[in-house]
């Protein structure tokens, strides 16, 4: 099984990446249109596929596919599962779009940044240009019955990031900008890859707060409620982390001594520490590449004062 029923009308389909489960989620929401949130990478089509067809819905009744971002495991699946649902569009952010039609240069750097990481994963395929939908902020997509889901642009883990809302039940699919959630340990985890622009995250994160949602959607991995309390905690998060980053960047420290440091004074990594090295995707030293990108970040800050 790779489905569950959430809500009324929001079922989650679990991906599991090289088996692995809870950790890359997509949802279909089902109402008068269907619309799916996420593909996940292309490796994991097939389950995505399946989840379908244990939910009861035809590939050919899908409308929308929403993608938050083109990292591959939220959208590296999108050209292979586009081409299994004939009349679906694939909502994405404009700075996304050119790189989901021709998708080489993506996988070229997703190599270079993830190495076997970007193996497991898959390479992605193209999406024809004419099945894609330019999203921008606050666009709206009435699905019928209620349901409507709109655009809200989040930048700061990357620079074509976007979350969802879904108005008449609260619920924000915030994508990459609330961090990894953990629901067996019920700890946030950052996922800030570089080139990491902090305070713009940051101002995401709020912007996010101020829907007022009250259910938040992770990507990775789930549905989780009180969402300002989770935003909240993941803000603070990120700037517990960028403190403990300034203090040591001052005596030199190493990105290695930093991630010690900061295993011993973030529960929640402290806490996640086995089950970050069992995870396929972020046992390759997932914490030191985010460690890398607040440095690098603080650094370019310092350099304008």
């Amino acid at each position: 099984m790779f489905s569950t029923k959430l809500d009324s009308n929001i079922f989650l389909i679990d991906l599991k990446p090289a088996g692995f489960p809870n950790f890359i989620a997509s949802y279909v929401i089902k109402a008068e249109k269907i619309a799916i949130v996420e593909t996940g990478p292309i490796v994991t089509v097939p389950n995505l596929l399946a989840g379908l067809k244990e939910i009861e819905v035809a590939v050919e009744d899908v409308d929308y596919v929403f993608v938050s971002h083109i990292h591959l495991d939220h959208s590296g699946g999108a050209g292979l599962l586009l081409s299994r649902l004939p009349r679906a569009k694939l909502v994405v952010h404009r700075r996304g779009a050119p790189h989901l039609e021709k998708p080489e240069k993506l996988w070229k750097q997703a190599n270079q940044a993830l190495g076997e990481v970007a193996e497991l994963y898959g390479e992605p395929v193209p999406v024809p240009m004419e099945r894609i939908i330019v999203a921008e902020d606050e666009m709206s997509f009435d699905l019928g019955e209620g349901v409507e889901l709109m655009v809200i642009e989040t930048l700061g883990h990357a620079s074509h990031h976007q979350s969802f809302y879904e108005r008449s039940g609260k619920r924000v699919f915030p994508g990459d900008t609330a961090g990894i959630y953990i629901p067996e340990l019920d700890v946030i985890i950052p996922t800030t890859p570089p080139p990491l622009r902090l305070e713009t995250l940051l101002a995401s994160i709020e912007k996010l707060k101020q829907l007022e949602p009250e259910l938040l959607y992770y990507s990775h991995f789930g549905r989780q409620a009180d969402a300002l309390e989770k935003l909240q905690r993941y803000i603070d998060q990120l700037r517990l982390w960028a403190n403990i980053i300034v203090e040591m960047m001052k005596d030199a420290a190493t990105i290695s001594e930093i991630k010690e440091e900061i295993e011993k004074r973030d529960p929640a990594v402290h806490k996640a520490k086995d089950y970050i090295k069992t995870n396929p995707a972020l046992k390759r030293d997932t914490l030191s590449q985010n460690i890398e990108a607040f440095k690098e970040y603080l650094e370019r800050a310092e350099e304008k004062q």
